[in-house]
């Protein structure tokens, strides 16, 4: 997976929420998802709230590409999975999106969202 510029990065990690378009096998777009993104580093994460079930967490891991655009970018996109950092991430999650509450917040950090995280890479 390529890198992200630091413009990449800030304007798509300060971004509250994207809209994720996965791809169909044969390469068309599905309906875009509205999801948090959070940025650990130098990398941007997504989790699905329904864990593995969610529609669109399926179809990104059928062919692992999608678009998005967020923070004034559209880009495409790569999807990996990385359940490395999932402390981090969850950090991540609950100071970012705190003012939403645990109702919205819970959710992001249980165990169904960290078994559905996914790492955004350009492409």
């Amino acid at each position: 997976m390529t890198a992200w510029t630091s413009g990449e990065l800030d304007k798509i990690g300060t971004a509250e929420e994207l809209e994720l378009t996965p791809l169909r096998r044969d390469g068309t777009p599905r309906n875009p998802v509205t999801i948090w993104v959070v940025r650990v580093g130098d990398d941007l994460y997504v989790r699905s709230w329904r864990g593995r079930a969610g529609a669109w967490f399926r179809a990104a891991r059928v062919r692992r590409e999608g678009h998005i655009p967020a923070g004034g970018l559209k880009k495409g996109v790569a999807f990996a999975d990385d359940p490395e950092l999932h402390e981090q991430i969850d950090g991540t999650y609950r100071t970012k999106f705190r003012r939403y509450g645990a109702r919205y917040v819970d959710p992001m950090v249980g165990p169904d969202a960290r078994a559905a995280t996914i790492k955004l890479g350009p492409r």
